[in-house]
């Protein structure tokens, strides 16, 4: 019988199931959002071999390997990476279903326990459950605390004491809290500490098997924090030996990623770019290029375009950039029009201009989801604009807005929406510019210098930008073999071109 039919009871511990069910709560949480309108992921686009039939087998296989990679990949990338407990929506099916089978499991070991005599069925299943966490928790060397466990709880005994009706339940109980004290983090004294309070048999099994999941998330969190110094040194290698064990299985594989380098090149030929016309450039030209198509994945249509391959597990945090970064043209844009309408005097007023970007960025709260109403939120920012730009005037001594300053600052306000709009564009042409930069930089200690103009959103930007060059810079240590041979054959090809032979 299981102890809570919610919660992993194999006496794998923390790094079981734990880590699995935590590790998926932690990811559907942080992106629960941008995940509901990013289209599934396409399957079987892989490998540079022609189509072909694949086995269920084959199938299976090829998941557990996309399984496996995607957790080494999380750890190492995300380096905040922390294991949560799992919390089911309010009023939901699934929530509904488990409080119903949770309170039947305990209403019926109360009732077990308030008979007469006592029946220990249930009980006898939770403590060999507690045994088996608790072992769990054990590390190679603590012979001893594992001898106390299974001289204490040993379940042959347990159930020859429960038959002559000798078993003390509260000595158990007291072994067990003693234990959970020892084994702990300091984090959990407090939470072991209540549990002795708990007088009722079984409330106390309950608290004391809702703290044992805690320690279950401490030891699982722990095993990721320990393992990604040893998976930093080998993940390159891991990854691409995995990305290739599932090329083999899957067929039509890198078709998109080919597309989406193509095209990359494709728009910086025809700019004419310096570096990709002069001469024996061919390695500057493919780096040149490589970096254009990363930056596109700032501006991709989630929705009606797949995205490449090799990028994947990394689809939703390019889609959290390219939010973040629309919002924070946005922000710019209108922070410059409110510096520009405002004067530089009071732009330059302490406070000022973090007042002005706070309020900015609470009213923009959701671009880009279908739900966001721009007009909406520019017009009830524009309202509030000029209410904090003529309070701020007053009390520092200068002239409020007229009716007709406010009326044209609205308007300015509204037309940022648009992204025509040629100060939205400005703002928007100097952000990609230093993205651009820092993924061309030789320096991976410093930042390229900023653009003029964007002096209110610097460190927004900045930790976007870090963000998104590490996360460019390890997807290339993993996949520039590929990427190396798709543009060798791309640019071959377009040095070969007919028109050129001809002219």
């Amino acid at each position: 019988m299981p102890l809570d039919p919610s919660k992993p009871h194999s006496g794998e511990g923390a790094s079981g199931d734990s880590n699995r069910d935590g590790s998926d709560t932690a990811e559907e949480s942080a992106r629960k959002k941008i995940r509901q309108r990013t289209p599934s992921p396409h399957q079987g686009n892989i490998q540079l071999s022609p189509s072909r039939f694949v086995s269920v087998e084959e199938l299976m296989e090829a998941s557990k390997g996309v399984t496996n990679m995607a957790l080494a990949h999380e750890i190492v990338v995300a380096g905040g990476l922390q294991i949560k407990p799992v919390e089911l929506p309010e009023g939901s099916m699934e929530k509904t279903v488990r409080d119903i089978v949770h309170k039947a499991f305990w209403d019926c070991l109360e009732a077990q326990f308030n008979e007469d005599p006592p029946v220990y069925d249930h009980a006898i299943i939770l403590l060999g459950e507690i045994k088996e966490t608790l072992i769990s928790f054990l590390l190679p060397g603590h012979t001893r605390l594992r001898n106390q466990i299974n001289e204490v709880l040993d379940l042959d005994l347990i159930k020859q004491q429960a038959d002559k009706g000798a078993l003390n339940i509260p000595r158990l109980a007291e072994f067990t809290i003693g234990m959970m004290a020892t084994l702990c983090a300091p984090a959990r004294d407090s939470e072991v500490k209540k549990l002795r309070e708990i007088k009722e048999a079984v409330p106390l099994f309950r608290a004391i098997f809702s703290v044992l999941d805690l320690m279950k998330l401490d030891m699982a969190n722990f095993a990721v924090s320990s393992l990604r110094p040893h998976l930093m040194q080998h993940s390159v290698e891991y990854e691409r030996k995995k990305f290739q064990d599932i090329t083999e299985k899957l067929p039509n594989s890198l078709q998109v990623v080919t597309e989406w380098l193509q095209e990359a090149a494709n728009n910086l030929l025809m700019s004419k770019d310096p570096v990709c016309e002069e001469a024996a450039a061919a390695p500057r030209c493919s780096d040149s290029v490589l970096n254009r198509a990363y930056m596109q994945l700032l501006k991709w249509d989630h929705t009606h375009r797949l995205f490449p391959e090799t990028l994947l597990m990394d689809q939703v945090r390019f889609q959290e950039m390219e939010m973040e970064l629309t919002q924070l043209t946005i922000v710019g844009t209108l922070l410059l029009i409110t510096h520009n309408s405002a004067s530089s005097a009071l732009s330059g007023l302490p406070g000022f201009p973090d007042r002005m970007k706070s309020l900015i960025r609470i009213l923009l709260e959701g671009v880009g989801f279908p739900s966001f109403n721009m007009d909406e939120a520019l017009a009830a920012l524009g309202e509030k604009i000029c209410v904090e730009v003529n309070s701020t005037l007053t009390q520092h001594g200068f002239t409020p807005f007229s009716a007709d300053r406010q009326a044209a600052l609205k308007g300015q306000i509204q037309a940022a929406g648009s992204p025509s709009n040629q100060i939205r564009q400005l703002i928007d042409s100097r952000i990609q510019s230093f993205l651009l930069s820092c993924l061309s930089s030789s320096s991976q200690k410093s930042l390229p210098q900023l653009p003029g103009g964007l002096g209110s959103i610097q460190k927004e930007l900045e930790q976007i930008a870090v963000r998104f060059a590490r996360l460019v810079n390890y997807n290339k240590l993993v996949f520039s073999p590929y990427y190396d041979s798709i543009l060798s054959n791309i640019l071959e090809k377009k040095e070969t071109r007919p028109s050129d032979t001809q002219a």
